[in-house]
């Protein structure tokens, strides 16, 4: 019989503490698949079994609320039958990135950095909404089959914050070696304990090692770079520093926040987060102004180069400037009466009367050496 004349349980696919998990079918949506939590404590106990209550009642809450995120799963239904509850979610189709550790290996460090791109905003919606996740370890991070995306389940143990501080003291809550040491022995948490635990899980993921032997209790310090060598493998120097500040024992030497991570993973992608400083110049003396052009020839060209050498612009250029060479000279200078004809003297030198050296003849020949010496006209 159908849990409320709809619910088809096909096959168990988990158990925990709490309860067991069924796949199932969802006969009034054309059988579309979907995941029934079945509410079975494993315990006896009045004040443990009202502790497991509130825990399952919790989820339900936390899903509701959380559902519009396309990286957690929908709540369905929440209902109490036969004097059992129930909780129906979102069918996720595809495996737990445990299963990807077993059937593939080692994450390489491109496949870590996709994992914290796509699961920290996960986070970050999360705090916002002040929840704190309390229990991130690969079993509960999905890949969704038809898009690869990652999607963050089980929420079961997830702890609203108190005020703006977002940190809750409660229930010790967590996975051994995966929980952050404020949750395991006072039971607190905050945003910077799911980032502890997110990056133990890339260590894990890493490493393809449990996170106990990932930490030496007698130095009291990771040395999961230790294993990584000995696979024959490193980390880049950035993240291997972000890593290592998720994983500082006390919450105040971590990120504060899935958003701080983010932005030193990939400034690109969300803005530098400290812009370069403006170099200090000093100011030097200015320099004078360059003077003002003077009216003067184009250099000459080299007598060497043929007349076809010589582009056409500048011909042009130099045969206009001699001719107003020669026009200012005619202005400037008029040729002086002729003198009447006299006997040069002997020796040949000339008369002091004799012609000039302005007379038209010899600027015409002077412009004839010039056009001769620029032009390369004989």
């Amino acid at each position: 019989m159908p849990l409320k004349d709809r619910y088809r349980a096909i096959r168990q696919i988990g158990e925990g503490g709490f309860g067991r998990t069924f796949l199932a079918v969802d006969e009034d949506r054309l059988n579309s698949a979907c995941v029934i939590k079945q509410f079975f404590p494993q315990f006896q106990g009045t004040t443990a079994l009202q502790k497991a209550t509130e825990l399952f009642n919790r989820e339900a809450v936390r899903l509701y609320e959380l559902g519009e995120h396309p990286q957690i799963p929908d709540l369905l239904a929440y209902f109490e039958q036969d004097k059992r509850l129930y909780l129906v979610q979102e069918f996720i189709d595809g495996p737990n990135l445990l299963q990807e550790l077993r059937d593939r290996g080692a994450f390489s460090e491109l496949q870590i950095r996709q994992l914290l791109e796509d699961l920290l905003p996960v986070l970050q919606f999360i705090h916002e909404h002040k929840v704190i996740h309390r229990d991130i370890k690969p079993e509960n991070i999905l890949r969704r089959r038809k898009n690869d995306q990652l999607v963050l389940v089980d929420f079961g143990v997830a702890s609203q914050a108190a005020g703006t501080a977002l940190a809750s003291t409660g229930t010790r809550a967590g996975t051994q070696g995966y929980a952050p040491m404020e949750q395991m022995r006072g039971g607190a948490a905050y945003p910077a304990s799911d980032l502890y635990s997110l990056a133990v899980t890339c260590l894990v993921l890493q490493t393809a090692t449990g996170p106990d032997d990932l930490f030496d209790p007698l130095e009291g310090e990771w040395i999961w770079r230790e294993k990584l060598a000995k696979s024959g493998k490193a980390v880049s120097p950035r993240l291997g520093e972000i890593l290592d500040k998720m994983l500082q024992y006390s919450v105040r030497d971590r990120y504060q926040s899935a958003a701080e991570v983010l932005l030193e993973l990939n400034p690109a992608k969300i803005g530098i987060r400290h812009p370069p400083a403006v170099p200090k110049v000093t100011p030097a003396t200015p320099a004078p102004p360059p003077p003002p052009p003077a009216t003067q020839l184009p250099p000459p060209i080299s007598t060497s180069h043929t007349k076809s050498q010589a582009p056409a612009h500048n011909i042009d250029m130099i045969a206009a400037e001699l001719a107003s060479v020669k026009t200012q000279v005619s202005q400037a200078q008029p040729a002086p009466p002729p003198a009447p004809p006299v006997k040069p003297p002997a020796g040949g030198a000339q008369s002091p009367q004799g012609k000039s050296k302005f007379a038209g003849s010899d600027i015409d020949a002077e412009l004839e050496s010039l056009k001769s010496e620029y032009l390369g006209e004989s």
